[in-house]
């Protein structure tokens, strides 16, 4: 992989590509809140081979600091896009875990037509039917829940909250080990208000792309399980149960994680 800068109002993006065969599907992996990179790394061993690979730490995360809080969903995805235009990713397929995968869902809604398919991983839908009142309520009011949590309790809630397995616990606390106190609770703060201002912005976040919806069938986090229970029975989308994983499924198995996006990528072509 090799590794790019972006210069943007807010700082410097980071992010690592790989450029595969020609005309080779292109996977585009996007991390989930506090996450990095490192994440996919056992996607990025699987997949940069034989396909086109980027994954980035977005902004304010990892390499990606300093960087300025206060970007929503959708200064996310314009920056994602500018990135992608500029790397020749013309029909992405995008693979994000938790807020990764609402990242991909308001790239979608502002760029129909442009993602070749989608994968979700641990993530849940932006309609605002999904959620309630006091759901959203809570998410803008984050800070003092965890200024109230030791430091490392909170590494420790937030390591074996994500993770089942002994690696991707271990991997989590690495990622999470990376912030100082304060700036992780800042981030995490700053990525649950944009989360719940961008289902209050009420925008239809329509998938026109072929789509696959997995979650970790011990995935403790909020109430993603319930979320996604509905996201399939409302709309259709396939569903895949990862029997074992947390809310990292893509690091608690691997394995079955990488068969299921093959073989989403050799279904659409």
């Amino acid at each position: 992989m090799l590794g790019q800068e972006f210069s943007a109002d807010g700082g410097i993006v980071r992010y690592w590509t790989s450029c595969g065969r020609a005309k080779a599907p292109q996977l585009v992996f996007l991390p989930g809140l506090t996450a990095d990179h490192r994440l996919f790394d056992k996607q990025i061993e699987h997949f940069v081979p034989h396909m086109s690979c980027l994954v980035w730490d977005p902004p304010s995360h990892g390499s990606s600091r300093p960087f300025k809080l206060g970007w929503g969903m959708a200064d996310l995805a314009q920056l994602l896009r500018a990135i992608l235009q500029r790397e020749g990713f013309t029909q992405p397929v995008l693979i994000g875990q938790s807020m990764g995968g609402y990242v991909a869902q308001a790239y979608l809604d502002l760029y129909p037509g442009e993602v070749a398919g989608f994968i979700s991983i641990d993530s849940c839908p932006l309609q605002r039917a999904y959620y309630t009142a006091a759901e959203l309520w809570a998410l803008k009011h984050t800070r003092a829940i965890y200024q109230s949590i030791p430091w490392k309790m909170l590494l420790d809630i937030g390591s074996r909250g994500c993770a089942t397995s002994a690696y991707g616990q271990k991997l989590m606390r690495q990622m999470m080990s990376d912030y100082s106190k304060r700036e992780y609770i800042d981030l995490a703060v700053c990525g649950y208000r944009a989360l719940a201002e961008a289902v209050l912005a009420d925008r239809p976040y329509r998938i026109d792309c072929p789509a696959l919806l997995m979650c970790g069938d011990h995935d403790a986090a909020g109430s993603a399980k319930r979320y996604n229970r509905a996201w399939e029975r409302h709309t259709g989308l396939p569903m895949r149960w990862i029997e074992g994983a947390g809310h990292n499924a893509n690091t608690d198995a691997p394995e079955y994680v990488n068969m299921l996006i093959e073989r989403f990528v050799a279904d659409i072509g």
